[in-house]
Parts: structure tokens; C-alpha cells; sequence
């Protein structure tokens, strides 16, 4: 399968879960990815096993000055960009009269302000070339009230919102815009949920595997040109929300 042949790819919390597993589609399909990521460590060893077309390149993305290297760092590994797959992100759930103020600020700047950064600073090359792929991993939290995550579930809803918008805005360019929705994913988010709610989930069997949104980036990548696929919600079929 070399669907992406010759395409360059960037993907953004690609050192674990769902961005690991979406990279590692993307190069099986031909394409060379950049491997962004702040965890070094991590970033290397997952580079160093995959291969060649597996570049790492590292940024604290809550930084906002090496947030806004992210294209310049693209280009100089790999000398251009074809999709981004901003997917970084973190979770924080339970009631709100409990939460951290500082992890509420985190979780909203990594979200969404780093996930519009994100985007704001590849338009422009993408618009030159008068092509591009963005997928922005939301959640099916974007899609529903989930009483129990408040916070994370209106920072979703503000990326299908977000993914709407510049769908519309970059259509004319031959920029597709998207977002993939799981529901819950086996991944280090997962530690942070609460312990009731993860232990009915994997004894109900309502969690899903990366790999399987991952599955789900390809198919929207490999669509048509003359096709966007703009929202993907994926589900376990146990789970009940």
C-alpha cells in the first residue's frame, strides 16, 4: 500500500498512542512523516524503530516559541508538508468544582489554542502549493455532553467547531479539512479518567484500540480529491453514551 507515496506528513503528539499509531499508518502507506513530540526519549526509540521515513523532530508545543517553529522545523527536516494531523492533546475529567486551575488552563491551551496555532502555521505553505490534508483528533466529546468531562468536552466542541469553520474557509485553496472522534481509546489519557467509568468500560469492552482511529486518518487521507471527509466518530460498539 503506498496511497501516500511522496507525501509528507506531520503529526503532533506522535510519540504515543493515537499520534503514534496515525504516523505509523502514514509511513506503511508510503508517505515520510515528521514525528513531533516533546517527550525526547520516547521520540527517538519510536523513530529509530520504525525507519528512514520516520523524522523526529522535538517541540514543547505549550511553548509558545517552539510552538511557532513547527513549520520552519517541518520544512528544514523534510522540505515540505502535505498533511498535518494536529493531535496532541490531554484530558482532564470529573466535576469542576474539583479541577486544578492550572490543568484547566493546560488542557485549553494544548487543545485548542496549540491546535489553531498549529494550523495557522502551516496554511500558508500549504495555500502556496494549492494543496493540503488537516485532521485534528477531537472527540466523540465533541459531539455530545459528557457530563463527567466538562472541560474536555467543551474544548472538543470547540475543535468541531474550529474544523468547520476552515473547512469552509480553505476549500478554495484545495485544502481539506477534517476531524477523527473517537470515543474512548486505550492511551496514557485514559489514567485520568475516573476509576468508576474506566473499570465499566473495559468490563463492558467500550474501548477502542489507536490503531483503529488510525485506520480511520488513512481513509480519510486516501479519499478523492474531490472528496472531504470532514467529521469520523468512532465508537466502541459497547459503548454506551
Amino acid at each position: 500500500m503506498n496511497e501516500l507515496q511522496g507525501k509528507v506528513a506531520a503529526v503532533t503528539g506522535a510519540a504515543s498512542g493515537i499520534g503514534l499509531a496515525s504516523a505509523e499508518a502514514m509511513v506503511a502507506a508510503g508517505a515520510t512523516v515528521v514525528f513531533v513530540d516533546r517527550d525526547v526519549s520516547a521520540l527517538q526509540a519510536v523513530c529509530e524503530r520504525i525507519g528512514d521515513r520516520a523524522l523526529p523532530l522535538v517541540i514543547d508545543l505549550l511553548n509558545p516559541e517552539q510552538c511557532a517553529t513547527l513549520l520552519d522545523g517541518v520544512l528544514t527536516k523534510a522540505g515540505q508538508l502535505d498533511i498535518l494531523h494536529a493531535n496532541a492533546g490531554t484530558y482532564i475529567g470529573g466535576d469542576l468544582a474539583e479541577a486544578n486551575l492550572d490543568a484547566i488552563d493546560r488542557m485549553l491551551s494544548l487543545n485548542v489554542n496549540v491546535v489553531m496555532k498549529n494550523v495557522r502555521s502551516v496554511i500558508p505553505h500549504m495555500i502556496e502549493r494549492g494543496a493540503g490534508d488537516i485532521i485534528i483528533t477531537s472527540s466523540v466529546a465533541g459531539h455530545t455532553a459528557v457530563p463527567w468531562e466538562p472541560v474536555y468536552s467543551a474544548s472538543k466542541w470547540a475543535m468541531t467547531s474550529f474544523v468547520q469553520t476552515m473547512r469552509r474557509q480553505l476549500l478554495k485553496n484545495g485544502i481539506r479539512v477534517g476531524s477523527v472522534s473517537p470515543g474512548p481509546v486505550i492511551s496514557a489519557l485514559l489514567a485520568d479518567w475516573p476509576e468508576e467509568n474506566l473499570r465499566k468500560a473495559k468490563e463492558s469492552g467500550g474501548l477502542i484500540e489507536p490503531k483503529e482511529v488510525a485506520e480511520a486518518v488513512i481513509f480519510m487521507l486516501t479519499r478523492p480529491r474531490t472528496v472531504t471527509i470532514r467529521d469520523v466518530v468512532i465508537l466502541p460498539s459497547a459503548f454506551d453514551i
